[in-house]
């Protein structure tokens, strides 16, 4: 029987794109000179959150210094500072901060994943690296039985979605969209959390806020 415990474990195994198997290890290797002290995760990283969540982030791939240095989705970068501030003022964490594995950070009725596990290049995987990373997600869709809403982070997170979820005809991505998916849950579209969004304007914490209010209200959950 699947579980994401094990869906974990096949994650973090993946060697099967040579070109992202090679850039997540250089970059391991290499490190950046802020963070030249810490031990690099520079594997593929698994989802992360309550297993039992109704509320489902997906975002595009982890960061070359953030996810790929710390082995966790959103954690060690300003994105996910971005991120889990705001999920921490919507009463969906239980802190602010995201620093590294072992930090404390419990999410509550979040699981937070993405459709490509390993850090590619310029933040660009290809269209062969994201299908191969799809089973993984085909999988995690499965697993999380309680969702009734996800949030996409960007065009590629909510291209992904839709396609495992079966949206068909699909709407344009845009910020604040909700697509109805077939089976009753519902795809609300975020700018994504990159710094070329939050540090320009584009994306405000108010209005990371205003999607996780109406994923709140979509999926029936009480913050907190």
């Amino acid at each position: 029987m699947d579980s994401l415990d094990q869906l974990a474990l096949d994650v973090i195994a993946c060697r099967a794109c040579p070109r992202l198997v090679a850039w997540r290890e250089e970059v391991a290797a290499v490190k950046r000179a802020a963070y030249r002290e810490w031990t690099y995760w520079g594997r593929p990283v698994p989802g992360f959150g309550d297993p039992e969540a109704r509320i489902v982030v997906v975002g595009l791939a982890p960061a070359a210094h953030g996810a790929n240095r710390t082995g966790r989705m959103f954690t060690g970068d300003r994105s996910g500072d971005f991120l889990y501030a705001s999920l921490h003022r919507m009463g969906l964490a239980n802190q602010p901060d995201a620093t590294d594995r072992h930090d404390g950070l419990v999410l509550n009725d979040v699981y937070i994943t993405a459709p490509v596990r390993c850090a590619p290049p310029q933040n660009k995987p290809t269209a062969a690296e994201r299908e191969a990373c799809r089973p993984f997600l085909m999988r995690e869709l499965a697993l999380l039985t309680q969702v009734r809403v996800f949030v996409a982070l960007g065009a590629i997170g909510y291209g992904a979605l839709a396609a495992e979820l079966g949206i068909r005809p699909r709407p344009a991505f845009a910020h604040g969209l909700a697509a109805p998916a077939p089976g009753g849950a519902t795809v609300l579209c975020s700018y994504h959390v990159s710094q070329q969004n939050t540090f320009t304007g584009r994306l405000t914490p108010d209005m990371l806020d205003e999607v996780f209010a109406r994923a709140l209200e979509l999926a029936g959950a009480p913050a907190g």
